[in-house]
């Protein structure tokens, strides 16, 4: 792979990227990008002028700010990073920038999807950072895709593109996956962002972000992730979730004889190392075994591969390079939607009460569990809850803590997130 960067970028004709979303791990893709051969930032986008400059100048390349669709005359794709507030008009432009891929790293879902579908009907791959709208919507977009012969993929660096890889290859060794795992530091689910705006500023991050990583819903939805892209389930609803002092804990923490024949994901919490991810391979091969040994990975037939870390933004290029130079997914949802993660209340909610944010908010944390049956019970999917302009949810009843939320409850505001739900669901349906 790095030869045929190398050799675009000898050759003149390095891979077009665009991006949307310059936050914490906005700014890490595009300083990765303009270090890696072969490829070149064409356009940042983000609501915030500032913040898409400041993720441009990490590149150490000129900015051009771009008002409105238009590119303006005499502008190097090559040498300038064009910004906008708007990147939509950009995409959506028929005289646009020519570009080979989309990262979407913003931490919207509707917006995302819009900026998606633009990206795919003018043939430009995508690439997934954004893992709320890989849940969500990710059977419509690999839908689309198909249309336009392009590739959508998840990306190569958050948990479940890792452990993706990591499931490929120890598949390719022989062993069936027992569980697919991760590695949690710290679980609050009652966790506010107003609660957290000092821990979300030490880390770049917007405190609606940092409560979706403290109250568990992004693990729950990276998992689910991870889940429709493999066939992986959870054995229980939010996952297992034992503490841990070490991975190595997992074979002891675990009754895989539960699980009865099922692979299955699930995390451990507070072990080292920290921010790592693993996987449990079963292999009861007698001749297996004795390799096994000798290798030091224990007597079986359950065996534990882990990796000690999981880089987001610095894997982002193989993703990119995987899509453009071999038109190859680093992970789909191949099974559909066969989990998604639904809302549960932090606290007593009341009927009137308007839910300004669903994923991050204060009022709901959202736990992966199996569609079959959580859409049949009326189970809310927490990412519906993502209001558009003044459209935003609106409980029709008194929701005590701890309950799951059921349909009936709320009135869900009719965006173009929730049409594109709609869509998928009717396109399933056939």
């Amino acid at each position: 792979m790095i030869e045929k960067l190398r050799k675009r970028e000898s050759d003149g004709c390095p891979i077009r990227v665009g991006l949307i979303g310059a936050g914490a791990m906005g700014m890490g893709i595009a300083w990765q990008i303009s270090r890696t051969p072969g490829m070149r930032i064409a356009f940042i986008g983000d609501i915030s002028l500032e913040a898409a400059r400041l993720a441009a100048e990490a590149s150490g390349r000129r900015v051009f700010q771009v008002g409105n669709a238009k590119v303006p005359l005499g502008v190097s794709q090559g040498e300038e990073i064009l910004i906008t507030d708007d990147p939509l008009a950009l995409l959506e432009a028929e005289n646009g920038l020519a570009l080979d891929v989309l990262v979407e790293a913003s931490n919207t879902i509707g917006p995302a999807a819009r900026y998606c579908f633009a990206a795919i009907r003018r043939g430009i791959d995508v690439v997934l950072m954004n893992a709320e709208v890989d849940l969500a919507l990710g059977p419509l977009l690999q839908a689309e895709a198909a249309k336009y012969d392009v590739i959508v993929t998840s990306d190569a660096g958050d948990q479940h593109g890792v452990l993706k890889t990591m499931i490929d290859e120890i598949l390719l060794w022989g062993f069936d996956i027992v569980q697919a795992g991760n590695i949690k530091g710290f679980l609050k689910r009652k966790a506010t962002a107003e609660s957290l705006g000092h821990e979300a500023a030490k880390r770049h991050l917007s405190a609606i972000q940092c409560c979706a990583y403290t109250d568990g819903t992004k693990l729950n939805i990276e998992m689910a992730c991870l889940a429709n892209g493999t066939g992986l389930t959870p054995l229980v609803s939010g996952m297992e979730g034992p503490s841990a002092d070490d991975v190595r804990e997992v074979l002891d923490l675990f009754d895989f004889k539960k699980y009865g024949g099922e692979g299955r994901v699930d995390y451990i919490l507070g072990a080292e190392p920290g921010g790592g991810v693993y996987v449990v391979g079963f292999c009861n091969e007698p001749v297996q075994g004795q390799y096994m040994q000798y290798y030091k990975m224990g007597s079986g037939p359950y065996y534990l591969f882990y990796r000690p870390y999981h880089l987001c933004h610095v894997e982002t290029p193989r993703a990119i390079a995987e899509a453009v130079l071999h038109r190859r997914a680093i992970m789909t949802p191949a099974y559909g939607r066969l989990t998604d993660v639904y809302a549960y209340a932090k606290r007593a909610i009341t009927k009137g009460e308007i839910i300004e944010h669903g994923i991050g908010g204060d009022a709901f944390y959202g736990l992966i569990d199996g569609c079959a049956t959580a859409d049949a019970e009326g189970r809310v999917p927490i990412a519906l809850m993502e209001g558009e302009d003044r459209l935003k949810a609106v409980m029709r009843e008194d929701l005590a803590e701890g309950e799951p939320l059921l349909a009936g409850a709320i009135a869900l505001p009719e965006t173009f997130l929730m049409q594109k739900f709609r869509e998928q669901a009717a396109l399933a349906a056939v």
